[in-house]
């Protein structure tokens, strides 16, 4: 029965009927038939059908909602574009890494699935990944690490949640000073939003002073400014949700991608970045020697914002972040 009626869908080109039938079969776990399905509509193009989104639809809740068995082969070369999310953080949200191993195609999606496990909590030190080295991190959460903002994958949503910011209150700027540049750190506090600004309609700008905190805000142009002082563990949070996400209508890299991108950044700001990887317990004990401040200007919020300034007190050095991208 399913197979009529996924050839009269696929005949149809009826997207709507496509999406029901994907909700039922995975509602009745007929994960043969979603297969099927998602091969039909992959192939759709050659008579001439666009089905595309029902393909990349029934890809994503095999990833999601599959055994390991399917879901780990989900990570192929290819993947999926248009899904709500990257297939590797997909896949790990349900799935174990030893669950995913025997059944992950060797790559780069399946060493990034194992980055995504380890946000969740497993420990993977000492473990053989299945591909190149594309984030050089270390496979288990080190003890100053925050705990990370995660993507929430449902059937038909996902939520991207961003780490809570304190209240904030005003604050009186510094004129600003001459010593204003673009540095290894504001580089890398820019590539942290660049899907917001390369893939959706964010705009962005970061700074490098002699000085703190408030003269690197203060150099980013605005007159007043609101701040509150954070540990450098919510720090380094902010700036890995940053990392990850792909902000209004980028695409979004995945969690891991983001833990990266917030190493890389706090690399460039301590001056570990030229024996990459350094050692976790070097890089720890170099957060902990700065000093992070959230900061807006007062202006009206948008989707997505990143602001932030970080401090080094012991070389009299400090970096600013603006980043929004609206809804």
């Amino acid at each position: 029965m399913h197979g009529a009626e996924i050839d009269e869908a696929v005949r149809r080109a009826d997207l709507d009927e496509l999406v029901r039938l994907i909700d039922g079969l995975c509602s009745a776990r007929d994960w043969d038939a979603l297969v099927a399905l998602r091969e039909r509509c992959a192939r759709a193009h050659e008579t001439g059908r666009q089905l595309w989104p029902a393909a990349s639809h029934a890809t994503y809740r095999l990833a999601l909602e599959a055994p390991a068995e399917l879901a780990g082969a989900t990570l192929d070369a290819d993947g999926a574009p248009f899904t709500l999310g990257p297939l590797p953080e997909v896949v790990a949200q349900a799935h174990t890494w030893t669950e995913l191993v025997p059944h992950a195609p060797n790559g780069a999606p399946a060493v990034l699935a194992a980055h995504e496990r380890v946000l969740r909590g497993e420990d993977l030190s000492g473990v053989d990944l299945p591909g190149p080295p594309v984030l050089e991190v270390s496979l288990r959460l080190e003890e100053w690490e925050p705990e990370y903002a995660l993507a929430e994958y449902h059937s038909d949503r996902a939520d991207f949640p961003m780490p809570p910011i304190p209240a904030l209150q005003p604050e009186t700027l510094p004129a600003p000073n001459d010593d204003i540049e673009r540095d290894e750190a504001s580089d890398a506090l820019l590539e942290l939003v660049r899907a917001w600004t390369a893939g959706s309609d964010g705009r962005a700008d970061a700074v490098s002073v002699r000085g703190g905190a408030l003269d690197a805000i203060a150099a980013l142009g605005p007159r007043t400014a609101r701040v509150a002082p954070i540990e450098p563990a919510h720090g380094l949070a902010l700036m890995a949700w940053a990392g990850a996400s792909g902000g209004a209508h980028g695409r979004r890299a995945g969690a891991a991608a983001g833990r990266f991108g917030a190493w890389w950044a706090l690399g460039a700001m301590t001056g570990l970045l030229d024996d990459w990887p350094p050692h976790p317990d070097d890089l720890g004990s170099a957060l902990g020697a700065l000093e992070f401040v959230a900061w807006d200007s007062e202006e009206p919020e948008t989707g997505w914002r990143l602001h932030l300034a970080v401090e080094d007190p012991a070389w009299g050095r400090a970096w600013a972040i603006a980043a929004t991208d609206a809804d």
